[in-house]
């Protein structure tokens, strides 16, 4: 089985790496992998990670939500999450009685930063009785002030859920904005922004358009509304990859974090990607090296209380129980 799962990491990471980078890092996979079966270990992998983690290692690929829902379904001691710090918290909400675990603490997220639970209730006395909406890359404090939760692929649908004629959606201002068109209710936003997808401007796509004719143009709702309304699909992680299948585009670019388009190349070998590249810094502090010593010493470990659990898992039941 092992050597089955090497197979795949070669095949997955080798649309990226030379073979002698693999032959590198192959020892530190298996040790990986010996590791998970020790610890009775699963490894969540989020799209934006390097191909030579996302790869072989991770039992779940996917966006944060899918991943933190999926590991529920197993049967594991231990939830390592490739991804960043509120991703891992996410997990931990939903997984109370089992650890969690990060590779990297200093793994974090410009967007989930912009906003603390004290900023949630300010808006409360600012805006009595509106209802507050919050993307799904925020802290588990800012999940246990606010209403319910979305992710981008059913913002749409969770505010047109909620009887107000107006709502404020936080912390992800262009998320906002691009929820604004899809919707006639008033929506209020909070100025918070993704480092990678704020660098996407209009400019950028007029570009693509000139140099790549007949490449399909991908953006995440993340990015400017300039950008959006310019390109051929805005969507999630997860619906940018049913786009790509049901389009049966041949050559793609996309406007989001650079693995996503390395570790799509595994998936859709016949489309040609173009890169757009702007990457997360903060995602790349996840490596293989980081991996194996989480799992080997078991640290870091996601902490939550459990008012703070209770609480923040309240808001994410809210958004199960409509989609």
């Amino acid at each position: 089985m092992t050597n089955k799962i090497i197979q795949k990491w070669r095949e997955g990471a080798g649309k990226v790496y030379l073979p002698e980078e693999l032959d590198e890092r192959e020892p530190l996979v298996r040790e990986i992998l010996e590791l998970k079966k020790q610890k009775n270990a699963i490894i969540l992998g989020h799209n934006y990670m390097t191909p030579d983690v996302y790869h072989g290692i991770s039992d779940v690929v996917g966006d944060s939500l899918e991943l933190a829902r999926r590991s529920k379904e197993s049967n594991a001691d231990i939830i390592l999450f490739n991804g960043v710090h509120f991703m891992a918290e996410t997990a931990k909400i939903l997984n109370p009685s089992r650890k969690v675990l990060i590779a990297d603490l200093k793994a974090g997220c410009s967007l989930a930063e912009s906003m603390t639970g004290e900023d949630v209730r300010q808006l409360r006395k600012k805006y009595p009785g509106v209802p507050i909406v919050s993307y799904i890359n925020c802290t588990a404090d800012v999940k246990t002030e606010v209403d319910i939760i979305c992710t981008s692929a059913n913002a749409v649908k969770i505010v047109e859920s909620l009887a107000s004629d107006t709502v404020l959606v936080v912390p992800d201002g262009y998320l906002a904005q691009n929820i604004q068109k899809q919707t006639k209710k008033k929506i209020i936003p909070w100025p918070g922004k993704c480092m990678v997808h704020e660098l996407y401007t209009e400019f950028d796509v007029d570009v693509a358009r000139k140099s790549f004719p007949q490449a399909k143009i991908i953006a995440h709702p993340e990015c400017k509304e300039t950008v959006t309304a310019k390109v051929d699909f805005t969507g999630s992680t997860s619906q940018m990859g049913k786009y790509i299948r049901e389009s049966g585009a041949d050559q793609v670019l996309l406007m989001t974090e650079c693995s996503m388009g390395d570790n799509l190349r595994a998936e859709f070998p016949k489309v040609n990607f173009i890169s757009s590249c702007q990457t997360c810094p903060h995602m790349k502090k996840i490596t293989l090296e980081k991996v194996r010593d989480a799992l080997r010493d078991e640290k870091y470990e996601i902490l939550l209380s459990d008012d703070t659990i209770k609480r923040a898992r309240a808001s994410l039941d809210r958004m199960l129980a409509v989609v």
